[in-house]
């Protein structure tokens, strides 16, 4: 585990967003104020949005990849409980120009989405409703689709979110044996997933994550906890050697998030370093 001392640089001025709900630190239907905080153009890679036939429905996805890759490995990108958004897209871009070939899929359209809801109660009541199961199947699609677009190399795929997302990813870095290289932000392995016969949490997946893991996470945080992110590393490290956790003492829920109050501008470019150094060794090798 490192501990990274911080250098307590003022945070990113807060964006505003006039009558905003706000919970946990999120915002809640801040599309203008996404707006403001798109950083990432589209030079020199190809972006937006396409489908992902799953039977009879058509999953909606976000795609951003290099324009001239002739070997760009895959990145499954897992959204927050809003869903793709605009800063979700963003950073699918973000990795697009680090050479990848970035997917975000849609994970809460098969029950509305979430896009249109103004509470976040309204979210929640999606959100941990879909079937681990769904999430799973949906995932893997997105990853196969991912493999069959121009220029990827097929058999590299890392995965990566944040909040639900960062939960998301132990559930599916531990049952993908496509998945090479893993980096969850912030997601709390105590969530659980409806399943049958019991709900699964990251705990009950540590033993079945194989592939090189990097956990990011906030010393002040309270979902995850330290506590609980120690705790998975060392479950984790009982079956794979090639794990660590970064819990950054400053940094609270949402640390990466540079639309947000909750944003720390040292501790996220460290942490984005780290990811990236993470997916290069393991999926460039």
């Amino acid at each position: 585990m490192s501990t990274p001392r911080t250098a307590g640089l003022t945070r990113r001025q807060v964006l505003k967003a006039g009558g905003v709900a706000t919970f946990a630190g999120y915002a809640v239907g801040v599309e203008k104020a996404l707006g403001q905080a798109i950083k990432t153009d589209t030079q020199g890679i190809v972006a937006g949005d396409a489908q992902v036939p799953i039977g009879s429905y058509n999953m909606p996805v976000y795609e951003a990849r290099p324009a001239n890759a002739t070997n760009a490995p895959i990145i499954l990108v897992i959204s927050e409980i809003w869903g793709v958004h605009e800063w979700v897209k963003d950073v699918t871009r973000r990795f697009a120009k680090e050479g990848y070939c970035a997917i975000a899929p849609e994970l809460f359209q098969r029950e509305g989405g979430v896009g249109q809801i103004p509470n976040v109660q309204g979210i929640l009541k999606i959100v941990l409703a879909v079937p681990r199961k769904q999430l799973l199947g949906d995932t893997t699609a997105a990853v196969d689709w991912a493999k069959k677009r121009p220029g990827v190399r097929a058999d590299r795929v890392g995965v990566t979110g944040w909040c639900w997302g960062g939960s998301t990813v132990y559930q599916i870095a531990a049952t993908n044996p496509d998945i090479k290289a893993v980096v969850s932000w912030y997601g709390a392995p105590a969530r659980p997933y409806p399943d049958t016969p019991n709900p699964v949490t990251g705990f009950d997946v540590a033993k079945d994550i194989k592939a090189p893991f990097l956990g990011l996470y906030g010393g002040k945080d309270t979902s995850p906890s330290p506590d609980d992110a120690k705790k998975f590393v060392e479950m984790l490290k009982q079956t794979n050697r090639d794990s660590e956790i970064v819990i950054y003492p400053d940094a609270g829920h949402g640390f990466f998030a540079d639309y947000r109050p909750s944003y720390n501008a040292a501790d996220s470019a460290d942490a984005y370093k780290r990811c990236t150094g993470l997916f290069a060794r393991v999926l460039k090798a």
